[in-house]
């Protein structure tokens, strides 16, 4: 994608050619009339190459005029590499979203890499399990029917806040790593662990329940709401979890 400082320094290129070759084409034309009026005298012809002559001395004036007058902008600053890609890729992503199954693919794309980066931390299974319920709810959501908006809305909510609690706890397994500072925050990671764990177990169990309201397995139906009220305090719980300073390791 070209930027602003390349479309100006090309244009000015551009301007610089096109002077050029009018100044020549009007030094070509000019020369041709003085050699041309004074060996024939001036007739319906040397008309023309005078004509020619003359335009073409006007436009060279007016291209150099022009490319004089873009040569005094300032030029664009080089753009950080970061924001070009960054817009590069918005570019692409609103391009392949175009495309039936574009948003599709951009959301298993997403998935997959976020699951790449949790690989080998201990929240890399919790992750998956999530991810495994949550494309399954996704093909149950239109099945369910209007009655169950809400418990749809409350998992969507307590979906979000798993996946912000995993992206801490696995904050704090990798500070860990850091050296002996970063063993007084085991207790901290263990105890986010443990959230995460309850958290994705009981958005399996919504999952599972809502399965049933599809198939019409009365016993199930009656634990959706059972299922829901848990996730919903799940999730009250994560929130307040989630404005909870950080964990800090402990001086020794």
């Amino acid at each position: 994608m070209a930027t602003a400082r390349t479309k100006h320094l090309k244009r000015l290129r551009r301007l610089h050619r096109s002077a050029r070759g009018w100044s020549v084409r009007a030094g070509l034309l000019t020369g041709a009339t003085a050699v041309l009026v004074p060996y024939s005298g001036l007739g319906l012809p040397d008309a023309f190459w005078a004509a020619g002559a003359g335009g073409s001395i006007a436009i060279a004036v007016w291209r150099w005029l022009d490319y004089r007058a873009f040569r005094r902008l300032p030029v664009p600053e080089e753009p950080d590499p970061a924001l070009v890609g960054a817009a590069a890729r918005e570019k692409l992503v609103g391009l392949v979203q175009r495309f039936p199954a574009g948003k599709t693919v951009l959301s298993e794309f997403d998935r997959q890499r976020e699951a790449f980066r949790l690989r080998g931390l201990t929240v890399a299974e919790p992750w998956k399990r999530l991810d495994r319920a949550s494309a399954m709810l996704s093909g149950l959501i239109g099945r369910l029917g209007p009655a169950a908006e809400a418990a749809v809305l409350d998992a969507t909510v307590a979906e979000q806040s798993l996946r912000d609690l995993a992206q801490r706890t696995a904050s704090v397994e990798r500070a860990m790593g850091l050296g002996p500072a970063g063993e007084s925050l085991r207790p901290a990671h263990a105890m986010l662990a443990a959230q995460l764990e309850q958290g994705v177990t009981a958005y399996e169990q919504f999952v599972t329940a809502a399965a049933g309201c599809v198939a019409e397995d009365s016993a199930t139906v009656g634990n959706l709401t059972d299922a829901t009220a848990f996730l919903r305090g799940v999730a009250e719980g994560l929130a307040d979890l989630r404005t909870a300073p950080n964990p800090r390791p402990q001086p020794a």
